[in-house]
Order: structure tokens, then C-alpha cells, then sequence
């Protein structure tokens, strides 16, 4: 049983995963990474992990009982922060504070999902199922297949990401996350010299404008969907009709009908000049988390926590996506959130409250033990 005796371990196990730093497009970070990990894991579990290589990268599945595991805690190991960083904001305990890149987001949530199964029973772990990937934080572009391969066999998803931002103190579970799609709209023009004769170019910035105000109609603040142009590029030199541009475009939504919607209507862009044209890559990377794939679980959590004396839960639709996404688009039960409290994300000086640590780990112990021996 999880206690507060647990956290100063905790911290030390923290401490040792934020010190070895491993940004998401760095390969060999990731895998010193999961090499620590590993261990760590092998010391707390007593037992190794499969690793399993996607593409140049390598994932870290501990599973205990037959296969399919029904129970899948699911987590990352990759961060936003380059090598680097620990050199000006070293790992740090402030009082009731832990600071360092990636301690949020999301390395506190792999020593949480790692302690609370060392706190099951071998009766308990019988079918419970650890997967920390090393690429969620750019899209999980290797990883997707794994993680929907294991969620399409589980009952449950558990995803100790970091907790959001809520009315109380503790933090609050994510039970509604948005849908990802990423694209670019590439506009190919023709070139010629801006100064004696631009009327024989087509002109891809021109071009751009048109496509920027078009994506621009596309967003519905009453269902929660954004469109929002981001980087833009176009041209080569300050004297030549720009012969290309490109536009890279951030869409979230709420439910897979407005992912739908959108995605017909930014592939059936056109041209506004003649001459130019227009070519969509990308499009959904993450379907929607939604709140009916929460909602039996995060009354669970909520039980749970009460029966633990914690306290109330709290729970809150989020803009971010995680893989969890991925878990809830192939229909498998997900909760998400269960990770550490704090705050930052993804900024500089994202901390972790330390006496919190042990108690999501206690309620991701809860969560994952089956229910005919909940104590």
C-alpha cells in the first residue's frame, strides 16, 4: 500500500529519470533514456521489460499474465526540451516543489505508473500492462501502431500524463481531450523577376493570402474547433515573384464529425489564381478523446479517491492530446490525467508537487487492481 513514506524514493527515482535528458528527435537520448528506465523499472517491478523497436527507437512493455493484457498504463518517456537544458535548470527540490525538464510532462507520471504496480500483488498484476514509448511528444509517428494494437485488445486505458489545471489544489483528470490534424497547403506559383515583368509569374504569396483567410472561415468556437494557420513561408529573393509557398495548419476538434468535416473541406481548397495550385499533405493525426470513453472510469477515479481519503476529483476537457487519444479512437475505455500535479507544461519551470506524488500513484494502484479485490 502506497503511503507518504514512499515519496522521498519517489523524488530520488525522479530525480535520476529528469537528469537524463531525452528530447523526442534526439535517438540516442531516448534510448539512454530508456536503458535507465529500464532499470529503474527492473529494480521496482523485479522484473525486465521487453523493449520493442519502432522504426530507429526504442519502447519499454512490461506485461505480466497471458497476452492481451486488459489493463494498459500507457506512457512516454520523450520530452520538449533539448540537450542541453538541464545545464541551466538543473533538476531542483523546493519545498513542496520539483522542477526540471520534463518533470511534468510526463517523467513524474512513469515513476507514479511504476510504483503503483510494485505496490499490486502477483494475483493483481495478473493482466496489467506497462508501455512507455519514446515519441509521443511529436505526433507518436513510430509508436501509433503499437500502442493501437495493444488498446484494441485492453478493456482499460491508464494514462498517468500530467493532471490539468482544476478548481482544487489536487489537480484535475483530462476527461475530454481534443483531436489532432496537422497539414500543409503547398502552393506551387511561377516565377519571374518582380521588377520587369511580374505580370509572367504567378505569385505564391498572393496565393497564400487567399488560402489563409479561406482556412481561416473554417474554424467553429460553438464546437470547440480551431483552425489556426501557423508558419508560413514563401519565396526565394526580394526581387523574384514568389514560384512556392507553403502554410502549415493546426486543426483540434471535440468529436471525429467535426475532424471529418474539416479535413473534406481543407482537401477541397482550390485556387484563387490562375496558374497556381494548391496540394494538401498531412491531415488527423489524433482522433478525439471523448467524454464517453471517460465516463466509467473517471467515476472509478472518483471512488476511488474518496476511499483513499484523498479528497474530491475534478475533471476537465483539455486542448492538448496525448496518446491516449489513440487508445480511445479504437474504442477502448481511457482515462487520462492520472500523472502528477502541477504545472508548466512544455514551459520553463514546470514543477511537480511533490506530496501529491504517492497519491496518484496510489490511485493508479486502485484504478489497474481488479475490481474483485479492491481493498
Amino acid at each position: 500500500m502506497l503511503t507518504s513514506n514512499d515519496t522521498d524514493a519517489m523524488v530520488a527515482d525522479l530525480r535520476r529519470l529528469v537528469e537524463c535528458e531525452s528530447p523526442s528527435m534526439d535517438i540516442e537520448a531516448t534510448t539512454r533514456c530508456a536503458d535507465l528506465l529500464a532499470a529503474l523499472g527492473e529494480e521496482r517491478l523485479g522484473q525486465a521489460p521487453e523493449r520493442i523497436r519502432t522504426g530507429e527507437r526504442t519502447n519499454l512493455l512490461w506485461r505480466w499474465g497471458p497476452a492481451p493484457s486488459t489493463r494498459l498504463i500507457l506512457g512516454h518517456l520523450d520530452t520538449v526540451w533539448p540537450l542541453g537544458t538541464l545545464a541551466r535548470w538543473p533538476f531542483t527540490v523546493e519545498g513542496d516543489r520539483a522542477t526540471g525538464p520534463g518533470a511534468f510532462d510526463m517523467k513524474a507520471g512513469l515513476v507514479q505508473a511504476l510504483y503503483a504496480v510494485a505496490s499490486l500483488s502477483e494475483v493483481e498484476r495478473d493482466g496489467v500492462a506497462i508501455l512507455v514509448t519514446a515519441d509521443e511528444e511529436i505526433g507518436s509517428p513510430d509508436t501509433r501502431g503499437l500502442i493501437e494494437a495493444l488498446a484494441w485488445d485492453a478493456d482499460e486505458a491508464f494514462v498517468p500524463e500530467a493532471s490539468a489545471p482544476g478548481e482544487q489544489a489536487n489537480g484535475a483528470l483530462k476527461i475530454e481531450r481534443k483531436g489532432v490534424s496537422l497539414y500543409s497547403v503547398v502552393i506551387t506559383g511561377r516565377a519571374a523577376h518582380a521588377g520587369l515583368e511580374p505580370e509572367r509569374g504567378v505569385n505564391a504569396s498572393i496565393e497564400l493570402a487567399y488560402q489563409v483567410l479561406a482556412l481561416a472561415t473554417l474554424g467553429d468556437p460553438a464546437l470547440g474547433t480551431t483552425v489556426t494557420p501557423t508558419v508560413l513561408a514563401s519565396g526565394t529573393t526580394t526581387n523574384t515573384v514568389p514560384a512556392g509557398a507553403r502554410i502549415e495548419v493546426d486543426v483540434r476538434v471535440c468529436t471525429v464529425a467535426e475532424q471529418d468535416r474539416v479535413d473534406a473541406a481543407i482537401r477541397a481548397l482550390r485556387p484563387h489564381l490562375d496558374g497556381a495550385e494548391v496540394t494538401i499533405e498531412g491531415g488527423p493525426n489524433r482522433p478525439p478523446l471523448e467524454r464517453k470513453r471517460t465516463a466509467r472510469l473517471f467515476h472509478r477515479a472518483q471512488e476511488a479517491y474518496a476511499a483513499l481519503g484523498l479528497g474530491d476529483l475534478e475533471g476537465v476537457a483539455v486542448g492538448g492530446a496525448s496518446d491516449g487519444n489513440f487508445t480511445a479512437g479504437v474504442g477502448t475505455d481511457t482515462l487520462d490525467g492520472i500523472g502528477a500535479v502541477g504545472g508548466g507544461a512544455h514551459a520553463e519551470g514546470e514543477w511537480v508537487s511533490v506530496p501529491d506524488l504517492w497519491k496518484r500513484a496510489a490511485l493508479l494502484a486502485a484504478l489497474v487492481r481488479p475490481h474483485d479485490q479492491q481493498r
